[in-house]
């Protein structure tokens, strides 16, 4: 092949290149449009707990005063799939997950005072909405005064679901078959001193993700540490972090290792180099503390959502409210990296640009020589 014929060849792939910098895909693309905010009506729902379908491509929410959980779209359609009345009356439906393993909804049902002493785990048939099994979840007091308090649930590679209990700082583990058995008390969760006079001192253990590669990390309400638990045995080490994470809720975890952590005031965003030995905070995001954000889950395309549980009013004697929202949070330190990012493709495109010119100049005087 001559030198005239392969000079297009070699021009074509650079200008290829040079279009795939300049026009391809960024990074978290999706960071230019406005947050992704759905407002929706449910009647008393206060919804403490939010999970994400992604069969179905649709939010999961329980309801803190109704034996019902409903689904919400990306547009705020709501639809009630379950209504469970065979459960004790006025019992919360609190901690939720999706079990991809057996295709099943996991919801912690917690009897609050007044109410007698009630905690467990309900598993539904994710199409069917037929309840699964209902794991009523052990004390670990001989006399069973103390009230437990099952909060949020995680489920593991195999299927197998862990409850947090928030009074007792322990975990249970609740098979696929829905034996339940205390899994994780580990002395760590009691290290650290507690001020009885702060808000929400009784609440210890809370959120809880499975990372994926045979751990979960915990958060813990009261003293705002988080810690690391084996999977196989329940030991557990606290992770190492910069600072306190005070009154963490919920918690939840990306594809790319970032973790998201929520209050009822602030979302901290947290990665780690050495598998959650330690880890750093590299952002902090105030929220909409009088609408009292209780969890955060990971939803379609990445995106992270936190829900307003709007559950001060209750807390105030208030009652009767129906418009509740999920709203997507950004981080503005990520969206500076995006930023960052963009430049340095769009310089590699010029760069791209500027050795073709230079090819195709000395292409063309080496032609001229020949010819003349």
């Amino acid at each position: 092949m001559s030198p005239i014929q392969s000079q297009p060849s070699t021009s074509s792939f650079i200008i290829t290149i040079l279009i795939i910098f300049l026009l391809g895909p960024l990074p978290h693309q999706a960071q230019a449009r406005k947050p992704h905010v759905i407002h929706f009506r449910s009647p008393n729902l206060y919804p403490e707990g939010i999970t994400w379908d992604p069969s179905a491509k649709h939010f999961i929410l329980g309801s803190f005063w109704n034996r019902i959980l409903v689904s919400v779209s990306d547009s705020g359609t709501v639809e009630t799939i379950i209504s469970d009345h065979s459960l004790p009356e006025n019992v919360t439906f609190l901690g939720l997950a999706v079990d991809s393993v057996n295709d099943r909804l996991l919801a912690v049902v917690q009897a609050m005072e007044p109410l007698p002493h009630f905690q467990a785990l309900a598993a539904y048939d994710l199409r069917s909405h037929r309840r699964v099994f209902l794991s009523p979840l052990p004390s670990d007091t001989d006399d069973g005064t103390r009230r437990e308090i099952a909060n949020d649930v995680a489920v593991d590679s195999k299927g197998n679901a862990y409850v947090t209990n928030s009074a007792g700082n322990f975990i249970w583990k609740v098979n696929d078959r829905g034996e339940a058995s205390i899994f994780s008390k580990s002395a760590i969760f009691n290290f650290h001193p507690v001020d009885k006079d702060s808000p929400f001192s009784f609440c210890g253990l809370n959120g809880i993700v499975y990372v994926g590669e045979g751990y979960f990390l915990v958060v813990q309400s009261n003293t705002g540490k988080m810690y690391k638990v084996d999977a196989d045995d329940g030991t557990a080490q606290q992770v190492v972090l910069p600072q306190d994470l005070p009154l963490a809720d919920g918690i939840a975890m990306r594809k790319d290792g970032v973790v998201v952590v929520v209050s009822q005031h602030k979302m901290w965003l947290l990665k780690s180099e050495d598998t959650w030995g330690e880890a750093v905070v590299f952002d902090e995001i105030d929220l909409d503390r009088e609408a009292f954000p209780t969890t955060v889950v990971i939803g379609a395309e990445e995106r992270i959502y936190v829900v307003y549980s709007q559950l001060l009013d209750t807390m105030r004697g208030n009652v009767g409210r129906d418009k509740f929202r999920i709203e997507e949070v950004r981080s503005e330190k990520e969206s500076g990296l995006d930023h960052f990012w963009m430049f340095v493709l769009i310089g590699l495109g010029l760069a791209c640009f500027l050795f073709w010119r230079f090819q195709r100049r000395r292409f063309v005087n080496n032609f001229d020589k020949k010819t003349t």
